[in-house]
């Protein structure tokens, strides 16, 4: 445990959702959820559908922030460390306004990192500047051993973004199930994609879970240019 609130760093995807649930089963203290909703292509954040983020918020319970950064430029860059370091500075500018406003400051982060040193690092980096713990539940951990867990938890997960060899249009909208993941593990054996999509494969959103009161209910059309493709939202509710 530490002094102060918990905040979750929080796409509404599958990684970040796992790591707030399993904070909240530990009965660490969590009063806020972030979200980042980035313009175009990010280094550091997850991109689609964050905008869902709120309705995910409302089922759960807990307060949510929403970081409105510009552009971050991220299809031209020159040096993606540089770039890295920058995307972040929206986050810890909010971080830092919301420590001084929670009555006991900021004292930890959930993050949902699984092997992304890239983005583990900064995450961490920007904790230390900020005096605050980070929970990273996923680190290192065994990528089906942990798409078990989340389906085991009572997870469900729905795949909104494709952009890998072996992915197609199919997969769009498509529950991470355990047959899913049968696939996955032979994708990966044979084009190396993620299981858990940990390289940008594939994005996902969970429309419920135990940490859930509602689940999101959707509406949507795919978008697929042959090689990658998205669901687009058309509307998004949660579930009498």
């Amino acid at each position: 445990m530490t002094d102060g609130a918990w905040v979750s760093l929080f796409s509404g995807g599958k990684d970040s959702s796992w790591a707030l649930y399993r904070a909240l089963e530990r009965g660490y203290s969590v009063e806020r959820l972030v979200t980042v909703h980035p313009e175009g292509d990010s280094y550091m954040y997850h991109v689609p559908a964050t905008r869902l983020a709120s309705l995910a918020a409302e089922s759960i319970g807990i307060p949510l922030l929403e970081v409105e950064p510009d552009d971050f430029g991220a299809d031209d860059v020159a040096d993606s460390g540089q770039q890295g370091d920058e995307e972040l500075e929206p986050l810890e500018a909010a971080l830092r306004e919301l420590d001084a406003d929670l009555p006991d400051g900021v004292g930890g982060l959930t993050a949902g990192a699984v092997e992304s040193e890239y983005q583990t690092t900064r995450i961490e980096a920007m904790a230390e500047r900020l005096e605050a713990n980070v929970f990273a539940p996923l680190w290192q951990e065994n990528p089906r051993d942990l798409a078990d867990a989340m389906l085991d938890a009572g997870f469900e997960i729905r795949i909104i973004r494709v952009a890998a060899y072996g992915l197609d249009e199919s997969w769009l909208g498509r529950r991470l199930d355990a047959d899913a993941l049968d696939e996955l593990e032979a994708l990966n054996d044979e084009y190396g994609v993620h299981i858990l999509g940990e390289g940008g494969e594939f994005e996902t959103l969970v429309t419920d879970g135990p940490h859930m009161d509602r689940r999101i209910e959707l509406e949507y059309e795919t978008e697929w240019d042959g090689t990658r493709g998205s669901i687009v939202v058309e509307d998004a509710w949660l579930a009498e």
